[in-house]
């Protein structure tokens, strides 16, 4: 049996003349679309991109603004705070309490529920005496102590010895006696023998709130 070979007829034109085809086809139907139909893709993502780069910017001015204020007010804080008390105007006085936000929720706040730190704060950002500053960190720990409990008189026995710190470093004690009134600890002893003596107070309210500290110390020593 001889061998044979069939020719089978193509059924589709062959791959470069449809693809010649094809590009004919697309050519034709872009030319057909408007132009502003062609372009209309890159020209949102154009627009998208600017509007991006405007709220950018914007943004960023709004920050720079923003912390040039910041600047200017820590600025004149400080000026104000440097006046001392007595030599700031109303201005001053309602510019700060504006601004300062701890001192503003430090004043909100009653006397007898505020924390030594609280009071030296405030003490330095008004410019008042700032006799706290002459308590250690123990002793403070405790005057807190005190607060937190609702022994105000203890609290106000504190308060009086760093006033008398204020005073100065000597101070008179018992029987005539002298010592440090800044490097003398805060102890029951020491408020008997030499704290007491020190605030002259006929009404005899002074003299109570040590008695009632002496009590309080008794029972919560300084660490």
């Amino acid at each position: 049996m001889s061998s044979a070979s069939f020719f089978i007829p193509p059924t589709q034109p062959p791959i470069s003349a449809m693809a010649a085809k094809l590009t004919a086809q697309q050519t034709r139907v872009a030319a057909s679309q408007p132009q502003s139909a062609v372009h209309a893709s890159s020209a949102t993502i154009s627009q998208a991109a600017r509007d991006a780069l405007a709220a950018s910017n914007a943004s960023s001015s709004s920050s720079s603004a923003a912390a040039n204020v910041d600047k200017s007010v820590e600025a004149r804080l400080a000026e104000i705070r440097a006046k001392g008390s007595v030599n700031r105007s109303q201005k001053d006085h309602d510019f700060l309490f504006a601004n300062d936000k701890r001192l503003a929720e430090i004043s909100a706040k009653s006397y007898n529920t505020r924390t030594a730190d609280e009071i030296d704060y405030m003490q330095k950002a008004t410019g008042f005496v700032n006799t706290f500053a002459h308590l250690s960190s123990a002793e403070k720990a405790l005057y807190d102590k005190a607060v937190a409990s609702g022994n105000t008189a203890a609290a106000e026995g504190i308060a009086q010895i760093a006033l008398i710190r204020q005073g100065g470093e000597m101070a008179g004690g018992a029987n005539g006696t002298t010592y440090n009134s800044r490097t003398t600890e805060i102890t029951a002893a020491n408020i008997e023998k030499y704290f007491r003596h020190n605030i002259v107070d006929p009404s005899g309210n002074a003299e109570s709130k040590f008695q009632v500290l002496i009590q309080f110390l008794q029972n919560n020593p300084v660490a």
